[in-house]
């Protein structure tokens, strides 16, 4: 069996659920391997599965003036140095087929960014690199879309595929979170991850200080996603995780402060625990007669 399929099955099998999380983007060689171990640390503590996340490029900024990170190959050195310090599998997100397969030689999870969910030619080249993909579902779109989103990896000759929601538009600069999609997305028969922070996001909502809109979002509202996610009963969490929200140069006001992390994920463990929401609920619709004494 291949390492892939083999972190697929163990996270297919983790419990209560895995974690994908850390900050949004790569800052510093320095920040990453210092949240890196940060978050294995809480992670190993509670007793989750982790895999580390960080984005080497973010390529759908509101503005052509945001931070975006150092670049694919810089990144890769960044990401490959965690995975061999801190022994952690890592996740992170491809924009264009031609990254698929560099991306694929050091990351354990390829992620297919929501605005690209139904790129066919992105889904093939992430899947021929037989890596697990994790596809977030569009803002736009239904949870149906995901069931042919992940056939096409499928159909590609890949088996160890995931989809994410991550929240959808809820009209111009707002998302909103439909528990319903949490089972919905079951029917693509793959493990199913809650994003809890994107879904949180206010899409150009926040206007800047000598004009032009950044994405502001509601932190304080991600442990409600959170125990909603873990109640239904997901496979996975994502979380991007900061030791300095109010400073991140991308997504400040999503990203769940590292203090705060252990204090949420024991509360969500324990939810997790009580749920029999993994389990689908028979629903007996066979007439009901009381025959007890009145």
């Amino acid at each position: 069996m291949d390492s892939s399929t083999m972190l697929f099955n163990a996270l297919k099998a983790a419990e209560p659920f895995f974690l994908l999380a850390g900050p949004n983007v790569i800052e510093s060689e320095e920040h990453v391997l210092r949240m890196a171990k940060s978050i294995k640390n809480v992670a190993s503590k509670v007793g989750l599965q982790l895999v580390f996340k960080s984005s080497f490029d973010k390529a759908n900024r509101t503005s052509s003036k945001s931070f975006r990170g150092p670049g694919m190959e810089e990144g890769l050195k960044i990401l490959e140095k965690v995975k061999l310090a801190y022994d952690l599998p890592i996740v992170t997100d491809v924009h264009e087929a031609s990254q698929c397969e560099p991306v694929g030689r050091v990351a354990d999870i390829i992620q297919i960014p929501a605005f690209l969910c139904r790129q066919t030619d992105l889904l093939v080249a992430a899947a021929k690199t037989g890596k697990i993909i994790n596809i977030k579902k569009g803002q736009f779109c239904s949870s149906s879309v995901m069931i042919n989103s992940a056939e096409k990896v499928r159909l590609a000759g890949n088996q160890n595929v995931m989809v994410c929601e991550r929240g959808t538009m809820f009209g111009y600069n707002d998302l909103i979170v439909d528990p319903r999609n949490l089972e919905w997305m079951r029917e693509a028969n793959c493990p199913v991850v809650a994003d809890v922070t994107h879904a949180l996001q206010q899409p150009a909502g926040r206007k800047l200080e000598g004009g032009g809109v950044a994405s502001g979002g509601l932190r304080e509202l991600i442990p409600c996603i959170a125990r909603t996610s873990v109640a239904v009963g997901v496979d996975g969490l994502f979380m991007e995780v900061h030791d300095d929200p109010l400073n991140a140069p991308v997504d400040g006001p999503t990203q769940w402060p590292l203090r705060c992390l252990e204090e949420l994920l024991e509360e969500l463990i324990a939810i997790a625990r009580v749920s029999k929401g993994k389990r689908p609920m028979k629903i007996d619709l066979t007439p009901f007669h009381d025959h007890g004494e009145a």
